[in-house]
């Protein structure tokens, strides 16, 4: 889950499911990994934030998208 979580939110970054995909595969795996000791955290860790970042970029893109449009409205 770990693999999968990284690659999911490297291969996916256009996408926001892609970054939710990545960061609840990587809380999934952080948990397998708290309980049976298997290795992978610094994927699952990085996963998680590579997606967290995404998400946010993508928030952000849409609220400049929405203010623009707005701006716009009132008078380029």
């Amino acid at each position: 889950m770990a693999i999968a979580s990284f690659v999911s939110a490297l291969a996916l970054p256009i996408l926001p499911l892609g970054s939710i995909a990545a960061i609840v595969l990587g809380i999934l795996a952080l948990n397998r990994i708290g309980r049976t000791g298997e290795r992978g955290q610094g994927l699952a860790t990085a996963g998680i934030v590579l997606g967290a970042i995404v998400l946010l970029l993508v928030a952000l893109a849409l609220v400049l998208l929405a203010f623009a449009g707005w701006s716009c409205r009132n008078g380029c």
